[in-house]
């Protein structure tokens, strides 16, 4: 039987329970994120020794590697884990809400939204205005899809099928309009909407870090005042009404984090599908389900798969510096394959 400790304030205002077992996994996630970030610092084309790298991030020891660390390698190594940490709570949210293993934001349009958008911005605007308005493109435009697939949705309320199927279709549908705008493209655009729609952290700089910081710090923890609503969710919408939940409003209201957090997290790193998918599926093995514990570790592990593939990619092809979202890609079209096949004789 799993054991929890309790935390209370004096007045009693906050209380709140934490399963020992997920407490342990998150303290050995986070150490072993630390270790990577490390290793990230010190391989690639120049090879840095660890203890130098430890040294000069405390501020120890000047090892003459600042450019490399603090402006090559470490921003890069940030916006990957705030991109991963966004679509792995993105994912679990909707997977919560619409009680479907296979729901993430790939999947149900809202990446694909925001990737038409963000291809839109290139195509007929990059000559115009600056590309440091590529993001807030590319949010707008994940916005307002998950917009229409909610209208779309609603019928006296939204039920969880209607609304992965209607997201589904949208997804198709906006696949299908970028792939429009690319072909119809001059050539020069057409390669970037490529690379960016591959998925990539490749020029990462710190303002992009900055950019990104404020929807991972303000989104994920706003998930947790929705943790005891997902898992009563989670039991059907009839006993979530019964025991006064108000299902619609709570919906909406993940929704729009998820759509927040699916849409920044396009918007700084490109199309990197999967990662939504994959990271709530390793967090259920790893702890219990309850939905607070499982908001961290799938953040930590979303950033984890980013990271370690973006460290891949970047080191194992030398000189080559392949989009971390090839490799994503290539781990999670299996991964979804075999969901599916799993969930078979669920229909």
């Amino acid at each position: 039987m799993d054991k929890y400790d309790s935390f209370r304030n004096k007045s009693g205002s906050i209380s709140f329970q934490i399963n020992r077992r997920t407490l342990a996994i998150i303290i050995l996630l986070t150490f072993f994120m630390f270790l990577m970030i490390i290793v990230g610092l010190s391989v690639g084309s120049t090879m840095i020794n660890p203890v130098a790298v430890i040294k000069h991030l405390t501020g120890i020891e000047d090892t003459g590697h600042n450019f490399i660390i603090n402006t090559l390698r470490f921003p890069r190594i940030m916006l990957a884990l705030l991109i991963g940490s966004a679509l792995g709570v993105s994912g679990l949210i909707l997977q919560g809400i619409i009680r479907n293993p296979l729901a993430s934001p790939d999947i149900i349009g809202i990446s694909g939204g925001a990737s038409a958008a963000a291809v839109f911005y290139i195509t007929y605007f990059s000559g115009i205005l600056s590309m440091k308005w590529l993001p807030f493109a590319a949010i707008i435009g994940a916005g307002i899809i998950s917009t229409i697939i909610y209208i779309l949705a609603w019928n006296k309320g939204v039920t969880p099928i209607r609304l992965v199927l209607i997201g589904i279709g949208v997804a198709a549908a906006m696949g299908s309009l970028t792939t429009l705008m690319i072909v119809s493209s001059p050539i020069t655009t057409t390669a970037k909407a490529y690379v960016w729609l591959t998925g990539s952290v490749y020029g990462a700089n710190w303002g992009q870090v900055y950019s990104m910081l404020p929807w991972v710090v303000i989104f994920i923890p706003a998930a947790f005042l929705f943790s005891r609503t997902v898992n009563v969710k989670e039991l059907g919408d009839n006993l979530a009404y019964g025991l006064g939940v108000k299902v619609q409003l709570n919906r909406f209201l993940l929704l729009f984090i998820s759509v927040a957090l699916a849409g920044s997290a396009v918007a700084y790193g490109g199309g990197i599908g999967f990662v939504g998918l994959i990271a709530p599926h390793i967090a259920r093995k790893l702890v219990a389900r309850s939905f607070a514990g499982l908001v961290p570790v799938a953040a930590i592990i979303g950033g984890l798969i980013v990271l370690l593939a973006d460290l891949v990619a970047r080191t194992a092809f030398l000189p080559i510096d392949l989009p971390a979202g090839v490799l994503v890609s290539g781990i999670g079209a299996p991964f979804f394959i075999y969901l599916l096949y799993r969930s078979r004789n669920r229909v």
